[in-house]
C-alpha cells in the first residue's frame, strides 16, 4: 500500500513538473530570436495563442572571421513555421541593430502591420525602397501617446533618451500579465531632443509590471554617462579654436551628435560638407524630419571645396571605426576623390572604438598624424563622445522606476547580461526572479508568474551574402577561411572516358598557395604523383566522382607533407580530345614535358 502511494505521489509530482515547464494553451510565451549574448540583431517576441508581437528586427554586423558576409540576421525558422499566426512588428527606434533585418523578415514571414516611431519610419521606408517588392509596405507611425491593440495584446509606449530621435520604451499587456521593454536607453538630465518620460515610467512602476526586459550594453560601466550637451559644448569650443579645415568623424546613426556638429559649424560660420553614404542619408532624412537644421546655402558640394577658405570648412564623415572603405580611411590613405589632407587640418573622432576595432582605428590615426594633421580623440581630458546606452547607475534607476517582479537582461554579450543581473540583485530583485537567457530560450508567463521552459526554439545565426536571405552554410565559411589561409590548387585532367585512359599528364594551377616561380619542382612532382595514382586507378572502369576523390586523396597529403598547408584541391575533368590538344599546346609553350 505504501509503495503504491509513493508511486502515485511520484507520478503527480512528475505531471506537475511537466505542466510547470511546458506551455499550456493559455500561456504567453516570451523569447528572443536575437540580441542575447551579442550586441546586435535584436528581436524579441511575445506569443499568445494565434498572435505574436515582435519587438524590433535588427542585424548584426559581421566580424573579420566571417569572410564575405554582409549581415548576420536571426533565424526566422520558428516564425516561418507558424506563418499562419497573426503577427505585428513594433519598432523601438531606427538603429540598424533594431531595423536592419526588416527586409529579410518581410520576404519570408507574413507581418500584418509594422508600427514605428517617426524617424525610424523614415529610415525603414528608405531601406524598403531599395528592395524590389517591398516599396509599398505599410508602416504605421507611433509616438508616446499611441496604443496598438490586438486580440490578446495591448501595446503602449513611453519616451526614452538615446542617440537617435524618437526612441521609445514599450509596455505590453497580455492575458497573463504585463511586460516592459526599455528599448535602448540612457538617462540624461540635460538632453538634446525629447526628454525621457519619468512620470509615465513611474506610473508603470506603480502598476507593478510582471517582467522588465532592459538594455545591458553598458552594464560594466560605473556611474552615469556624460550628457550629450557636454559633448556639444566641447565640439563648439574646438570649432572656435581651429583655424584651418576641421574634419569630424562619428557614427552616422548618432543623429543627435550629427545635428550638434552641424549646429556648431553654422555658429562658427563654417560651411558643411558630408561624406559617406550612410551619413548623407541620415542628414537628408534628419533635415526632412526637422531634427537637423541647416540651410542649403550652408551646405557645400564637393566641387565647391577648392573655392572656400579652409577656415570656413567643416567636413563630417563616416569612418570613426577605421572601416577600410569608409570616407575617413580613404582620406587617411590619400585615395579619396575630393579630399586630400594638408598640414594643419584637424581631425576629431567623436566616438569610441567598438571592441575589436581599436587596431583599425589606431592605423587610421597613425596615417592621419603622418600627413601632418592634428588628431583629437576622446580621453580623460576631452568629452568628445558619450554613449547612447545606460551605465550601471542609470540601469538601477530604470529598475527602481519600473519596479518589476521579474527581470530579464537583454541587448548584450553574456558578460554584460551577467553584470546587469548583479545590478538587478543590488536593487532588491531576488536572484531566482532574474533570467539570463540565450536566443531561443522560452519564458512562460502564466497568471503573473514567470517559468523558464525546458525546451527552446532555434536561435541560430543566418549569414547574408548581398541580399541573399537563404543564408550561407558553415561549409561555405569554412571554405572561405581555408582559401584565405591556404589558397587553392586546381588539377586539370584530360581523359577519354570511352577508352578509359588519361590523354596527358595532369596540369596543376595554384592561386594563393605557393609562389609558382619558386615552386616549379614541387608542382612537377605533384603532377607526377597524381598522374601515377590515376594510371593505377584507371586500369579498371571508374567514375568521375572516384577520379576526383583519387586526386584529392593523393594530392592533399603530399602537399601538406611538403608545405604544412592544406589548400582547397579542385579536380577539373575535361573529357574532350580537342581541349586536350589545346592544353598540350599550352604545356608546350610552358616547356613542360608531356611524360
Amino acid at each position: 500500500m505504501s509503495l503504491k502511494t509513493n508511486n502515485k505521489e511520484h507520478m503527480n509530482t512528475k505531471k506537475n513538473y511537466h505542466n510547470k515547464n511546458h506551455s499550456e494553451p493559455n500561456d504567453t510565451l516570451i523569447y528572443a530570436l536575437g540580441g542575447l549574448g551579442e550586441v546586435g540583431k535584436n528581436m524579441y517576441c511575445l506569443e499568445h495563442d494565434n498572435e505574436i508581437c515582435i519587438i524590433d528586427c535588427g542585424v548584426l554586423f559581421p566580424g573579420d572571421d566571417l569572410l564575405g558576409v554582409d549581415y548576420v540576421i536571426p533565424d526566422y525558422h520558428h516564425l516561418i513555421r507558424v506563418n499562419k499566426k497573426n503577427k505585428v512588428l513594433v519598432i523601438t527606434h531606427g538603429h540598424e541593430d533594431h531595423i536592419g533585418g526588416i527586409p529579410f523578415l518581410l520576404k519570408q514571414v507574413k507581418i500584418d502591420a509594422i508600427y514605428a516611431p517617426r524617424f525610424a519610419k523614415a529610415l525603414i521606408s528608405k531601406k524598403l525602397s531599395e528592395h524590389k517588392g517591398l516599396e509599398n509596405t505599410k508602416i504605421i507611425e507611433i509616438n508616446e501617446d499611441s496604443r496598438v491593440k490586438t486580440k490578446y495584446f495591448t501595446v503602449g509606449f513611453f519616451n526614452t533618451i538615446h542617440s537617435i530621435p524618437d526612441s521609445l520604451g514599450v509596455l505590453i499587456t497580455t492575458p497573463n500579465g504585463s511586460v516592459v521593454h526599455t528599448g535602448d536607453f540612457k538617462f540624461d538630465l540635460t538632453p538634446v531632443g525629447t526628454n525621457a518620460d519619468y512620470q509615465k515610467m513611474a506610473y508603470i512602476g506603480a502598476l507593478r509590471p510582471d517582467l522588465l526586459l532592459s538594455d545591458s550594453t553598458n552594464s560594466g560601466v560605473e556611474g552615469f554617462s556624460i550628457s550629450e550637451k557636454k559633448v556639444a559644448s566641447e565640439i563648439l569650443e574646438i570649432m572656435h579654436n581651429t583655424k584651418k579645415r576641421l574634419i569630424v568623424a562619428t557614427f552616422a546613426s548618432n543623429v543627435h551628435r550629427v545635428a550638434q556638429i552641424i549646429e556648431a559649424a553654422t555658429k562658427c560660420n563654417r560651411k558643411v560638407i558630408v561624406f559617406g553614404r550612410s551619413m548623407e542619408n541620415i542628414v537628408n532624412i534628419g533635415r526632412q524630419m526637422g531634427t537637423i537644421h541647416i540651410k542649403d546655402s550652408d551646405l557645400l558640394a564637393p566641387e565647391d571645396l577648392s573655392f572656400v577658405p579652409d577656415s570656413r570648412i567643416c567636413i563630417i564623415c563616416t569612418g570613426s571605426q577605421g572601416e577600410p572603405l569608409a570616407a575617413l580611411s580613404r582620406i587617411a590613405s590619400g585615395t579619396h576623390r575630393f579630399i586630400h589632407l594638408k598640414p594643419g587640418d584637424t581631425i576629431v573622432f567623436s566616438s569610441n572604438p567598438i571592441p575589436g576595432n581599436a587596431t583599425s582605428v589606431n592605423k587610421v590615426v597613425d596615417k592621419l598624424f603622418r600627413s601632418g594633421a592634428t588628431v583629437l580623440t576622446k580621453s580623460v581630458f576631452t568629452n568628445l563622445h558619450t554613449t547612447g546606452h545606460a551605465s550601471k547607475e542609470e540601469q538601477k534607476l530604470m529598475i527602481q522606476l519600473i519596479q518589476p517582479k521579474y527581470f530579464m537582461p537583454i541587448h548584450g554579450e553574456y558578460k554584460m547580461l551577467m553584470q546587469h543581473r548583479q545590478t538587478a540583485c543590488e536593487t532588491g530583485i531576488p536572484k531566482e526572479n532574474i533570467f539570463v537567457c540565450a536566443n531561443g530560450d522560452i519564458l512562460i508567463l502564466r497568471n503573473h508568474e514567470i517559468i523558464q521552459s525546458d525546451w527552446r526554439y532555434q536561435g541560430d545565426d543566418i549569414y547574408v551574402d548581398g541580399n541573399d536571405i537563404s543564408g550561407l552554410s558553415t561549409a561555405v565559411l569554412k571554405d572561405r577561411k581555408i582559401l584565405a589561409d591556404n589558397g587553392l590548387v586546381a588539377v586539370i585532367l584530360a581523359i577519354d572516358s570511352k577508352e578509359n585512359k588519361i590523354l596527358m599528364r595532369p596540369v596543376i594551377v595554384s592561386r594563393g598557395f605557393v609562389f609558382i616561380k619558386d615552386s616549379q619542382s614541387l608542382i612537377k612532382e605533384a603532377e607526377f604523383i597524381v598522374h601515377n595514382s590515376l594510371l593505377e586507378k584507371m586500369k579498371e572502369k571508374t567514375t568521375f566522382s572516384e577520379i576526383k576523390n583519387c586526386v584529392r586523396s593523393t594530392l592533399e597529403p603530399f602537399l601538406y607533407k611538403k608545405t604544412h598547408r592544406n589548400p582547397i584541391v579542385i579536380p577539373v575533368i575535361i573529357n574532350s580530345k580537342k581541349t586536350m590538344e589545346e592544353l598540350a599546346q599550352a604545356r608546350k609553350a610552358r616547356n613542360w614535358p608531356n611524360k
